[in-house]
């Protein structure tokens, strides 16, 4: 299963829908198409994990890196509807200490009023 990403804007926050497999193959594409989308207007970015039944832990690394650049701009990031397989990883190395996670898109969406 090939990974793929697909976004859409609304109100300054880029939604990255991703879907498939993150995996040491294609870590680096996902990292560079992510990069690619954030726009000079964005103010925040949600990667939307709910089609995503794998990442590796490039694709952990990939994520941090993404969110890091996120935070030099002084925008948000966040993730969102990730699988209970999924959010075990994120939880098991603590990247739920450093990055917002939500269970929904209108959570993580709610999170960037408060």
């Amino acid at each position: 299963m090939a990974m793929n990403v697909t976004s859409e804007r609304r109100d300054g926050v880029l939604w990255l829908n991703v879907s498939g497999r993150i995996t040491i193959l294609n870590a680096a594409e996902f990292e560079e198409t992510v990069a690619d989308e954030i726009g000079d207007g964005d103010r925040a970015v949600i990667l939307d994990f709910e089609n995503l039944v794998y990442i590796s832990s490039a694709g952990l690394y990939a994520v941090l890196r993404i969110a890091k650049l996120m935070w030099q701009r002084d925008a948000a990031f966040a993730l969102c509807s990730l699988s209970d397989a999924v959010h075990l990883i994120f939880e098991r190395i603590g990247f739920a200490k450093i990055v917002a996670i939500h269970s929904t898109r209108a959570e993580a969406l709610a999170s960037l009023k408060d």
